[in-house]
This record gives C-alpha cells, sequence and structure tokens, in this order.
C-alpha cells in the first residue's frame, strides 16, 4: 500500500453510513401578538430532523411549514439513507439534485437545510467532537444583538425587552418597522425614538423593515430620524430588489443588511454582485444548512462584506464561529423562547456573547416531553 492510500483506507475502516432519515413538525404559540411592516403571526412551526449512525443521532431544524417534514421523507431520505455519514459535502449534492423537479428555493432549500444541520450534527457526535471544533473554530465566542421589537407590543412592552437585552450586556439591539406603509401615522418613528431613549447612546440601534417601503420612502423615512442614530437598516425594500437596495444603500449613513431570504450561493452571489448590502445576512435554516452557510460566508468574504448570521442562533453558532468575516448572530426573541422551552443544551448569551461549549455536535438534544403537545406532524 502506497503512502497516500493510507489515509484512504483509514477513513473507510471507521466508514458508517446513515440509517435512518426521520422527520417531525411542532407549532408553538407565540408570547403575544406579532407583526413585522409586511405580515402578522400568532404562532412558529419548527420542522425537527433526526439523522442516524450506528448508535448516534443528529439534530437539525428550520422554521417552516409543516409540510417540510414530508417533502424530507419522501423526498431526501432516499438520497441520505445509505450515504457516509462523514461525508456530508457530497450528501449535500446528492439531496440538491433530488430536489431538482420539486424547485430548490423555498420550502425544498429549508427540508434540505435543516437534513444538512442534522448530518454536522451527527458526524461531529460519531467523531466524539464538538462541531465548532470539526468546523475550525476562529472564535469561541459569537457577538450577538438582541431582535423582537415587533410592530405590535405596546411602548411598554417595547421597553422592557429592550431593558432585559442591555441588562443581559447586549450592545446592539433591534426593533421592526414599516407598519406605517401607506398609512403615514408616524407610529414606525415614535417607536424608534422611544426604543433610543429606553437603550442610551452607548447602544447600538437597528431596524428591520422587512421589505415593507420603497426605495423613496425608506431614505426619506430614515433621513428624517438622524436623532435616533440608526446603525442598521435591514431590508428596507424587498430583498428581490437589488436595484432598490443599492439606492438606499448609497444615500443612507446606516449599514443596509439583506440576505435572510437567500436560499443559496447563487443568490447571495446576485445581492454582493449588485453592491446591495454592506452586510450579508445568510441563515442556515434556509440557505443549504452548515454546508450552504459556508459557501455563502465564502462568497461574502471574498467581496470583502461582513456576514451576519440570521436568527435561530443556537443552530448557527459552531458555523458562525468558523469564519473570520463575521459581525454577530441574530438573538431573535422567538427562537430563543422556543429553544429554551423545547432544547436542552442551550446556551444564554452573556456580556453581548454565546458562547461555545465542549459537547459532542452542536451540543443539543431535544427534549420530546415537552415537545408533544406542540406537535402537528
Amino acid at each position: 500500500m502506497t503512502a497516500d492510500q493510507g489515509p484512504a483506507r483509514a477513513l473507510g475502516s471507521c466508514d458508517v453510513p446513515v440509517q435512518r432519515l426521520r422527520a417531525s413538525a411542532y407549532r408553538v404559540p407565540t408570547d403575544g401578538p406579532e407583526a413585522d411592516g409586511t405580515i402578522a403571526w400568532d404562532s412558529t412551526t419548527l420542522v425537527l430532523v433526526e439523522a442516524g449512525a450506528g448508535d448516534r443521532f443528529g439534530i437539525g431544524w428550520t422554521y417552516a411549514p409543516a409540510a417540510t417534514a414530508d417533502l424530507v421523507e419522501e423526498v431526501l431520505a432516499g438520497a441520505v439513507v445509505g450515504h457516509s455519514a462523514l461525508d456530508v459535502p457530497a450528501v449535500h449534492e446528492q439531496m440538491r439534485r433530488s430536489l431538482r423537479n420539486a424547485g430548490l428555493p423555498g420550502v425544498a432549500a429549508e427540508a434540505l437545510s435543516a437534513v444538512d444541520v442534522a448530518l454536522w450534527d451527527l458526524k461531529a457526535r460519531l467523531l466524539e467532537l464538538p462541531l465548532h471544533r470539526l468546523l475550525g473554530a476562529f472564535r469561541d465566542a459569537v457577538p450577538v444583538y438582541g431582535s423582537g421589537g415587533f410592530t405590535t407590543y405596546s411602548e411598554r412592552r417595547q421597553a422592557d425587552q429592550l431593558e432585559g437585552w442591555v441588562a443581559q450586556g447586549i450592545p446592539r439591539v433591534k426593533i421592526k418597522v414599516g407598519e406605517d406603509w401607506g398609512r403615514r401615522t408616524d407610529r414606525d418613528a415614535a417607536r424608534v425614538r422611544a426604543a433610543r431613549a429606553v437603550v442610551g447612546p452607548s447602544v447600538e440601534l437597528y431596524v428591520d423593515a422587512n421589505g415593507a417601503y420603497t426605495p423613496a420612502q425608506a431614505v426619506r423615512w430614515l433621513r428624517g430620524l438622524a436623532d435616533a442614530d440608526v446603525r442598521w437598516f435591514e431590508e428596507p425594500v424587498s430583498s428581490d430588489d437589488l436595484t432598490g437596495l443599492r439606492r438606499v444603500r448609497d444615500a443612507v449613513e446606516a449599514d443596509v443588511a439583506a440576505g435572510e431570504y437567500v436560499y443559496g450561493p447563487d443568490g447571495a452571489a446576485r445581492l454582493l454582485g449588485a453592491g446591495a448590502v454592506d452586510c450579508l445576512q445568510a441563515d442556515a435554516t434556509r440557505c443549504g444548512g452548515i454546508t450552504g452557510w459556508l459557501r455563502v460566508a465564502a462568497l461574502a468574504d471574498a467581496a470583502h462584506v461582513d456576514v451576519s448570521a440570521h436568527c435561530a442562533p443556537h443552530l448557527h453558532a459552531a458555523v458562525a464561529a468558523s469564519v473570520p468575516r463575521l459581525r454577530h448572530l441574530e438573538w431573535f426573541h422567538d427562537h430563543v423562547r422556543i429553544a429554551e422551552m423545547l432544547l436542552d443544551g442551550v446556551a444564554p448569551a452573556t456580556d453581548g456573547l454565546l458562547r461555545l461549549g465542549d459537547a459532542p455536535g452542536h451540543g443539543m438534544s431535544w427534549r420530546t416531553a415537552d415537545a408533544d403537545a406542540y406537535r402537528v406532524r
């Protein structure tokens, strides 16, 4: 046997195929009415994927319709089961090919993303490594920003949430805006000024319009809030409007961000190629899991643009810790609450940081008994 045959044989000797892939869905009511600039909701649906090999399981999840679980078991399982649990990029490619006729963006990408996360968690557990060590850690803690501030909140509820984050040592916070679109009530501006008054001058204040404005409206609105010192303007217009995002970016002082609806590297390349963002958002529950997130982050790095992990903070912690050009991770109210309700092993954010642990995989396990009350599939 030649020297370069040795590693291949050694790898094969410890290989194990994925033997089981199953999915389930859970609908968790919010703790109050929630809305942003374009939609309202009263629950969040989480689709959980479990991938098994030998006596080990890995878990991943996405936030998507319950039917996503059917796609996992009816389409993706055939591309996963029987393939090496160690060769996640190869299995990822098989999943992408299996979704060709289903249409990759949207629900199909969310299904693939949940499976990909479960596979990376499984691989790390098989190798008895923390996931961030398997990926290669650049840092041992990830900066976070508090995110919530829904348009349905009363002034008191918004203030309580903001004060809670600041008390945790989180130095950057975000609220939703866009409610005034077409209504001219000026409530958006009042809520932003109230937020600034609550957090004081030393905390960075972010806003998220969820695509509610036109480019002209967005520019006019933010320029009228110079006294609030808004540092981050997320999706001022639809993330599909690359020209509009660039127009806003060229006209305001706040950093313009978008990318949460990117379903893979192609979408990220379009945003970056258009010069549409100061910071690219990427969501591993949508953009292809950990494999897809790393590819998106590499594109941002090549374009000299920071990347920010969108929502699902505990799921993102390990992969976010592995890239050098990371700005931060979204400490999103709904997803933090669900994680604390249904997962063991979730870490708190302290002093504005989510710290990485030493447990194998991403370190979290599903509390089936607690989750069963919310199960819808």
